[in-house]
């Protein structure tokens, strides 16, 4: 199944499935409010939720809260996790990265999954306009799979880890290169770098759908990224180094996951300006619209806006 957040045109916002047919389900008004209106609350009882929702599959135009994509506004499909941690857990990125700010790589990031703490309050959705920060010249998109957490638990081994998991989506981990770069020198970060804003979207594809696709450590599915309908990204999720048990196992240790969070897997090879050089593309422009297209979890697009 497919997740969406919409609002409708009388204003209301609220959860549902989104259909093949390209058909929304409210599935707060289809149930007569046996079903959450919003992900959230949905996503606290998951298991049930997923079994009581799975009887709204068949419901076609006409019937009762059924809306015509065209009839709705997607916005973020989780708007406000309750906590988004990112790692960093593609090989080719960190090296790549690391090479182009004169840096060796470093055996510890072979020794544990590493991860910061972002702003889960500045999410954004497909479509909505990503203003430049103030005083940054230095614009990036990242290029990434997010792991939305669907049941609590502590200590989570990456064996059972995927029991913990509701489904996945495509994140955009937008940066401020020169501020980030800048904070990063004193020891401490990412932080004004990274908290303007992160989107993700266009849904929350169920992990029943994705096991089909699963190879390696991650899912064998293509990841691009385009700047004014330009390729500059390609890799696929399958060469991750990390997977995300692993990365469950290192954000439970010790510590309670509950149903909600956010968990994103670090950018992809080649997925961002850092990594490409700017010899191969400037830095983000007030204009610039970039799109994130993954197999299976669709396509998220964003235009930059100036600061206001």
């Amino acid at each position: 199944m497919r997740f969406v957040t919409f609002e409708k045109s009388d204003g209301n916002i609220r959860s549902g499935v989104l259909l093949d047919s390209d058909l929304v389900i409210d599935m707060h008004e289809a149930t007569n409010g046996k079903l959450p209106g919003n992900m959230i609350e949905y996503l606290e009882y998951s298991e049930s939720n997923l079994k009581r929702t799975e009887g709204l599959l068949q419901l076609s135009l006409g019937d009762r809260g059924v809306y015509a994509q065209n009839e709705i506004r997607l916005l973020a499909p989780l708007p406000h996790p309750k906590s988004f941690r990112d790692f960093y857990a593609f090989e080719q990125h960190v090296k790549s990265a690391r090479e182009n700010r004169g840096l060796k790589m470093i055996p510890e990031w072979y020794q544990i999954p590493v991860f910061y703490f972002s702003n889960h309050l500045a999410i954004m959705g497909p479509e909505d306009k990503i203003m430049k920060p103030i005083d940054c010249d230095w614009l990036d998109y990242e290029l990434e799979v997010a792991c939305i957490i669907g049941k609590q638990g502590r200590n989570i081994t990456a064996e059972e880890a995927e029991d913990y998991v509701f489904g996945y989506c495509i994140l955009n981990d937008w940066s401020a290169r020169d501020l980030q770069r800048k904070e990063m020198k004193v020891g401490l970060g990412p932080a004004k770098g990274k908290d303007f804003a992160t989107s993700i979207g266009p849904w929350i594809v169920t992990k029943d759908e994705m096991a089909p696709f699963r190879s390696g450590k991650g899912f064998d599915i293509n990841m691009k990224a385009r700047i004014n309908g330009i390729l500059l990204s390609e890799g696929n999720m399958k060469d991750i180094y990390y997977s995300f048990g692993e990365m469950i196992e290192r954000a439970s240790a010790g510590v309670t996951l509950y149903p909600g969070e956010m968990i994103g897997s670090g950018t992809v090879g080649t997925g961002c300006i850092l990594e490409l050089g700017t010899e191969v593309h400037r830095w983000l422009q007030p204009g610039d619209v970039v799109e994130l297209e993954i197999d299976k979890l669709g396509v998220l697009k964003n235009p930059i806006i100036e600061t206001r």
